[in-house]
């Protein structure tokens, strides 16, 4: 019975110190001022005629807002008064309204798309819409001043 317990401590004591050690991670020892490269799978050509391996392409997502109606009848009125649209304008962008645009954008030698572009606007006679900072009108009060030589 002795020699039993004197067993299970010793297989208890091999096995204990092992579990109760907290496990360290084997770490490099590297100068703090050189920093790890950075290996991309994206490599310039090793000979001469190959081209470069270069990363797919991503979509941009566009932030830009459609027109308000509003703004689309202004855009179909200028259409009508250049005879381009034969509708009455109503302010909903259909495929008469693209159409009208893209025979305008024809003739005017830019790209016939359909889309409603900066330089397709421009061209309306409708550029973007900014507002206007108000010049100061002198009021009747100031025009009855002389004015004093100094």
């Amino acid at each position: 019975m002795i020699k039993t317990i004197l067993l299970l401590l010793a297989v208890f004591a091999m096995v204990l110190p092992s579990s109760a050690a907290p496990k360290r991670k084997a770490t490099k020892h590297r100068s703090s001022s050189i920093a790890p490269r950075k290996i991309s799978k994206y490599k310039a050509p090793k000979h001469k005629g190959q081209k470069y391996k270069t990363p797919p392409k991503r979509q941009r997502r566009s932030y830009q807002q459609a027109p308000a109606p509003e703004r689309y009848k202004e855009i179909q009125q200028a259409l009508v008064s250049k005879g381009y649209f034969q509708g009455e304008p109503n302010g909903e962008w259909g495929s008469d309204s693209a159409d009208a645009l893209k025979r305008f954008q024809a003739e005017q030698n830019l790209t016939p798309d359909g889309k409603l572009t900066s330089i397709s606007l421009i061209a309306l006679g409708l550029g973007p819409k900014r507002l206007i900072a108000q010049t100061h009108a002198p009021s009747a009060a100031d025009a009855t001043k002389p004015e004093v030589p100094k």
